[in-house]
């Protein structure tokens, strides 16, 4: 992780070279109001500024020890960015003063205003929590390398859209100390974000201390080694394992609550339990002997709901955590749980006979045994004054009636719940999935599981869909972006992988959507990272890259390319696939390409420091860029920009079928139209397909090419069929050609069938996903 440490400090340093040369640094700098997340009002003034100098005050009220911490958190964050520390007093003086104080009216409990005079600022909050919210506000607007700072007189009224505003760290996969813990805090609480979920048990790792079973941490903490890669079948042969004592968890909390962070733990249950199962096999189906996971997946050992000393077990650590964590929610997952255990098992059996559970709407009897177990522990929690918290899987079955539903497959199940009148959390893999790849660029990325979340699709996430009422939005709580750690072990990929996204996350947590604006966003973002630099944060630089829009153009029959940088720097470019220098062509405008070309380009700025290379084939054919009709409906999460990328000239170049250069399509005929324009001579036809076997994307089963000259009677041109179904690779490109004696013709149909799963695959009968990135006619 040493290289994304260098980036981040040179990135810092040539926004700070960019701002102005140190000839050109003006003595005094004026504060920016405009921060991340965007105050919802801002209106600025004629008069004197305030000007920061050491003799500043900072007022809190007396007696109130929320706001006398809230005084030193901010006289702190100001000796970081100006060394000035400012004394703090309950007295207010007659100028030189930063005041806090609460009883500002409003419903909105987290509401704050900032007024800015020549002699004082004030701080004026609905909450003591609403006051750091300001304070971070104030913090921001100040340069992070500032020596002397005025502020410009400003009326701030500032509220955040959502309450809920989160952001889960898995520590169960790769453990973190319990002081990065703190430092991960201290980000969330820089992005005003208010709650951290910590994902604390599963497979891999128990890491809480539970003193009523003590070999959850004994046993169940440590595993023997771990994967080397994605399932390689190979093992680092290390053992991993820590785990948090109870004095360090209420350390932690407390830590947090003066921050005003609710942690909310998650005991993911029923599934997700081998490690739990290690320590006390005589709590699963079978017995064992069980082990802690040293691989990633879902595992068929799950605990055994048909045994009472399973519910003795849960209630007995559930009432512990309680002890540890004032939170409202208990989290208690109940994602990805096998049935297959309990179909086998007679004490599974037994309880689902007992309580009459039956197969129904879909659902098998065991599907209703874990709503059974859902829902008495959630009765269990609520006895203790508290409500539970579960993964979107538990709307399989019958939901409990309190439980708030956590949407992570997508925002399916989010909406389902909302429309049943149960609360919301907003987590869709493809919004809020932090651990999924940044850039398309993945081979200069250090491992991550995949999927591609940038940050500008961060920042568009909308969690509260037209689809839903006013009176079901409501039951939106916000939005939470996830950490998995499978494959980030240390601290310092940690921080590359959650910054800079955290910021367009605690954007969408925090503006109303009519004031969201991404490239507005883009112009605020250098402050913050410059802030990161400040604080020794590992973030990720991509954002300083050169961006490219690349669009077919159907009226000119060409793509067009737009190139961009984040602070508008110079930008070269070539067509050859050479390295860009000072001497290629700058880059001055949209232009277009119509041949197979290799463009590169890259930003060279004005201190000489340059950007990564932008590097992009285009592998133009004879149905590039022509109009082209999609009879068939791509499945919505895989749809991108639509048809047009069939015939756009970019390839997918890996496996990684969430990157936007693939269409996804589930389980039908794919069938397309392209219309040549003009009749034309074609004897080659080339396709290509994204295999990934293990998430249901299969090699299609027969390609079809017909011709027409009218759009409506088409003849069989050429066809194959392709896949042996008994295969049982893993993933692939599988690229496939038709060649035929030449064919003239304006129109050609395209038909791809998907291939049905084979028996040795849990999707067995069914037709798979098939994903393509191009239509090559020739």
């Amino acid at each position: 992780m040493k290289k994304f440490k260098i980036l981040s400090v040179l990135i810092a340093v040539i926004a700070l070279l960019l701002s102005c040369s140190p000839k050109e640094k003006k003595s005094i700098e004026s504060a920016n109001y405009r921060v991340i997340p965007l105050p919802s009002e801002i209106v600025t003034s004629e008069g004197n500024p305030f000007v920061l100098s050491s003799s500043v005050k900072i007022v809190f009220p007396e007696g109130n020890e929320k706001m006398h911490r809230n005084a030193e958190f901010l006289a702190e964050f100001l000796n970081i960015s100006t060394g000035i520390k400012p004394d703090i007093t309950s007295t207010a003086p007659e100028k030189n003063a930063i005041i806090l104080s609460i009883g500002l009216q409003n419903p909105n409990k987290e509401a704050y205003e900032i007024a800015v005079g020549e002699n004082s600022i004030t701080i004026t909050g609905a909450s003591e929590a609403a006051v750091f919210y300001g304070i971070q506000t104030l913090r921001k607007s100040v340069s992070a390398d500032a020596k002397r700072i005025v502020f410009q007189p400003v009326k701030i009224k500032d509220e955040p859209r959502f309450a809920y505003r989160g952001m889960m760290l898995d520590v169960a996969r790769h453990f973190q100390s319990a002081d990065f813990v703190k430092r991960y805090i201290d980000i969330l609480a820089l992005h005003s974000i208010n709650r951290f979920h910590w994902h604390l048990t599963d497979d891999q790792g128990w890491r809480i201390e539970i003193k009523a079973y003590p070999k959850l941490t004994v046993v169940g903490s440590q595993r023997e080694q771990t994967v080397v890669g994605k399932n390689t079948g190979e093992y680092d042969g290390k053992p991993h394992g820590g785990f948090y004592t109870q004095e360090e968890i209420r350390d932690i909390v407390k830590y947090a609550q003066d921050r005003y962070i609710t942690v909310i733990p998650e005991i993911d249950l029923p599934g997700h339990m081998l490690a739990a199962l290690a320590a006390y096999p005589e709590l699963g189906c079978t017995g064992g002997p069980y082990e802690v996971a040293g691989s990633w997946g879902v595992f068929d050992d799950v605990l055994c709901p048909g045994k009472e000393e399973t519910f003795t077990f849960l209630e007995s650590v559930l009432s512990e955590v309680i002890e540890l964590f004032p939170s409202e929610y208990i989290h208690i997952g109940g994602d990805e749980c096998p049935k297959v255990r309990w179909e086998e098992c007679p004490n599974c059996q037994t309880r689902i006979k007992e309580l009459n559970l039956k197969d129904k709407e879909g659902h098998k009897a065991e599907h209703y045994l874990q709503s059974y177990v859902t829902a008495r522990i959630e009765k269990f929690l609520n006895n203790k004054g508290k409500s539970i918290i579960g993964w979107d899987e538990i709307l399989e079955g019958e939901l409990a009636p309190n439980a708030t539903v956590m949407s992570w497959r997508g925002m399916e199940g989010g909406i389902q719940a909302a429309q049943m009148g149960h609360n919301v959390i907003m987590t869709p893999t493809a919004y809020c999935y932090f651990d999924y790849y940044q850039t398309q660029n993945t081979d200069e990325e250090p491992l991550a599981i995949g999927g591609y979340v940038p940050i500008e699709k961060v920042y568009n996430f909308e969690p509260a869909p037209e689809i839903l009422t006013d009176k079901q939005k409501a039951r939106i709580l916000g939005l939470q972006a996830n950490l998995w750690t499978e494959y980030i072990e240390t601290p310092d990929y940690v921080e590359y992988m959650i910054m800079p996204r955290i910021a367009a996350l605690s954007e969408a947590q925090w503006v109303k959507p009519e004031k969201k604006n991404y490239e507005a966003f883009l112009t605020r973002l250098p402050g913050l990272l410059n802030l990161y630099g400040k604080l020794g944060y590992n973030y990720a630089t991509h954002v300083f890259d050169v961006q490219a829009k690349m669009i077919p153009n159907f009226e000119t029959n060409s793509l067009d390319v737009e190139l961009s940088t984040i602070d508008n720097a110079p930008v070269y470019y070539t067509l050859d696939g050479t390295v860009p220098t000072v001497s290629s062509t700058k880059y001055d405008g949209k232009f277009s390409i119509r041949e197979n070309t290799e463009i590169k380009a890259m930003a060279i700025r004005a201190s000489g420091n340059t950007s990564k290379v932008l590097s992009e084939k285009i592998n133009a054919s004879k149905a590039g860029y022509k109009p082209i009709t999609l009879l068939t409906t791509p499945d919505p999460n895989y749809r991108y920009t639509g048809e047009s990328m069939l015939v756009d000239g970019l390839f997918g170049n890996s496996t990684n079928y969430k990157t936007g250069k693939w269409m996804g399509f589930k389980g039908e005929n794919i069938v397309a139209i392209i219309d040549m324009l003009e009749p034309t001579e074609i004897s080659t036809a080339q396709i290509r397909n994204c295999v990934v076997t293990g998430d249901w994307i299969f090699d299609a089963s027969e390609i079809i090419l017909e011709s027409s000259d009218n759009n409506s009677v088409f003849t069989v041109v050429s066809s194959q069929k392709l896949l042996d179904a008994n295969t049982t690779h893993w993933s692939d490109i599988a690229v496939h050609t038709l060649s035929f004696d030449p064919v003239t013709a304006r129109y050609f149909r395209l038909t791809v069938k998907p291939t049905v799963m084979p028996a040795w695959h849990p999707g067995k009968g069914s037709k798979g996903y098939v994903f393509i990135d191009e239509i090559s006619l020739n």
